[in-house]
């Protein structure tokens, strides 16, 4: 059953993921879905905040590095696979390093090359409603 929140800013977005962050337990994919915009990556700060793996100002987008790994020992992959293009371009990311130990991996545009994983998947979709509102839905 889907669970729907509504933000109405970006640190309200930060704050609902921080507590998400919560529920989650490695491992784990978190499968993140949304136009530009949206506030993927807003939502991640607050995730990888929320899990102690960086504080938040120190989780960028990923869209030109493609995958950043926050925290030690247990790690927090944040992906982004907007620029994939083809799935050499996949297997070039090292994604394999992220599987070898449990950890939580939040993937952006995770629609664009769906992973085939015995790791626990949550699908988390965001939507601009206008101005700094966003829905954020879990399914």
């Amino acid at each position: 059953m889907a669970e729907e929140f509504i933000t109405h800013s970006a640190e309200e977005t930060t704050q609902w993921g921080r507590e998400f962050s919560k529920r989650l337990k490695a491992p784990v994919l978190v499968l993140l879905t949304g136009e530009l915009g949206s506030g993927k990556t807003t939502l991640t700060k607050g995730i990888v905040s929320g899990l102690g793996a960086a504080k938040e100002d120190d989780v960028t987008s990923p869209t030109f590095t493609l995958v950043h790994v926050y925290g030690k020992p247990a790690k927090v992959y944040h992906a982004d696979l907007y620029r994939i293009e083809s799935f050499h371009d996949f297997e070039t990311l090292g994604m394999e390093d992220m599987f070898a130990t449990p950890a939580v991996a939040i993937l952006e545009w995770s629609e664009r090359f769906p992973l085939q994983t015995p790791w626990p998947q949550v699908q988390v979709r965001l939507e601009h409603l206008g101005s700094d509102t966003r829905r954020i839905t879990v399914l």
